[in-house]
């Protein structure tokens, strides 16, 4: 085996071990929605794969490309359709009214009476149209 060989070997290993430790720490209640949003963002996954594609020149590199960037896209697909569904469990049935909404409800109301006002005045004035 050749020292690069080796060195890499150790980087995953050592990324594994560390990997899950992270994991093992995380609450069972927040481990779905961390994980759906880890794997929504794992484009790099893609990119590293694409770059698997780009540099190899043999058959046996084509094919790990195609499987590497399938199941990269599956991932990135799969986390935002969890991380969809997850906020979705999460919406009001009913929205609330928007505080802009309300505030130009209320200066009706309140505008409201003095329209009132106005109108007998407006009515006593003759009309002078033909």
């Amino acid at each position: 085996m050749s020292t690069a060989l080796v060195t890499d070997l150790t980087i995953f290993v050592l990324a594994l071990l560390i990997g899950i430790e992270v994991i093992g720490k995380v609450p069972a209640t927040l481990h779905t929605p961390l994980m759906s949003a880890a794997n929504s963002i794992h484009g790099i996954v893609l990119v590293g794969a694409l770059l698997i594609g780009v540099t190899s020149h043999t058959v046996v590199g084509y094919v790990l490309a195609f499987v590497a960037s399938f199941f990269a896209a599956a991932n990135v697909v799969g986390g935002y359709a969890v991380t969809g569904r997850m906020l979705k469990m999460f919406r009001r049935k009913t929205q609330p009214p928007e505080p802009a909404a309300v505030a130009a409800n209320g200066a009706a109301a309140s505008a409201a009476p003095s329209q009132a006002a106005a109108r007998p005045q407006a009515a006593a004035e003759p009309n002078h149209r033909s």
